[in-house]
């Protein structure tokens, strides 16, 4: 096994015989992140760049991020698009994902880490509040999934990997709408993993715990809270978004390729089930 290690990337090749390799390289493979330019889809998005990948992000209004990504990018030789959509919004993502099929020819993974985490105990919670949330977080890889499917279906396959939550196994006090849409993405791995095997789609799910990303950075300047928050997790660790990026490169990898319908929990002990 030859290891090499780039900050937390990691280049692994097995070698199973003389002519059959299994290998993180994804040359010539194009990566779809929904939610790409910043957090878990960011640090996705640089990861499989890295890996040989040509990339196309979703993103909601984070312009700057989404040209310091494109330069970095093509830093690395690889091609990159990025368009604004309403990811809850299924014309603006058709128009956006049909731009992205015409330029590349193909699109071979598809990550969905789009998704808003905002305070609202339920009992002061407007039905405005309830619904942009499902609409962002579950309702958006409906379009997503719906919209990419049957390209990776005509090609002969391809991988989804959706972003969960450790919220959507154990439930959130204070967060039930953001639990709730979480809980309804595992659900929807599952059973579009069982629909799509058969046309050789893998589709799979990663549950995050705590992840220091900007959505909860107003979470982490608080002092105790972060000690709280520290002591919960067994590893001692708040995971950075490299820790999640990089099993859903695995996950997407050929390494993973009799992995369907699974919910990888990357939480550092906080919440053990599987």
């Amino acid at each position: 096994m030859q290891v090499h290690l780039t900050r937390n990337l990691i280049y692994a090749t097995f070698k199973k015989t003389e002519k059959s390799m299994l290998t993180l390289d994804f040359s010539k493979q194009v990566v779809l992140i929904a939610g790409g330019s910043r957090g878990i889809g960011q640090a996705a998005a640089r990861l499989f760049a890295r890996a040989g990948a040509d990339v196309a992000i979703l993103y909601s209004h984070n312009h700057p991020a989404a040209r310091r990504l494109s330069s970095e990018i093509a830093s690395l030789h690889r091609n990159f698009i990025s368009f604004q959509v309403n990811i809850e919004n299924f014309s603006d993502c058709r128009s956006a994902i049909r731009k992205i099929q015409r330029k590349f020819g193909r699109i071979d993974h598809l990550i969905n880490s789009a998704g808003i985490w905002n305070y609202a105990p339920f009992s002061k919670m407007s039905p405005a509040q309830w619904k942009q949330t499902l609409d962002i977080n579950l309702n958006g890889i409906f379009n997503t999934c719906r919209l990419v499917a049957p390209t990776m279906k005509k090609q002969g396959g391809g991988c989804i990997v959706n972003v969960s939550s450790t919220a959507g196994q154990r439930g959130e006090a204070n967060y039930s709408h953001y639990a709730t849409s979480k809980g309804g993405i595992i659900a929807m791995t599952k059973s579009l993993a069982a629909e799509f095997a058969r046309d050789g789609i893998r589709v799979n799910c990663v549950a995050p715990g705590w992840v220091d990303t900007d959505m909860i950075s107003h979470v982490l300047t608080n002092s105790s809270k972060k000690r709280e928050i520290l002591r919960s997790i067994p590893r001692g660790k708040i995971a950075t978004p490299d820790d999640i990026a990089a099993p859903i490169l695995f996950l997407c990898s050929e390494m993973a390729n009799h992995i369907i319908g699974e919910v990888l929990n990357i939480n550092g002990g906080s919440v053990l089930c599987g």
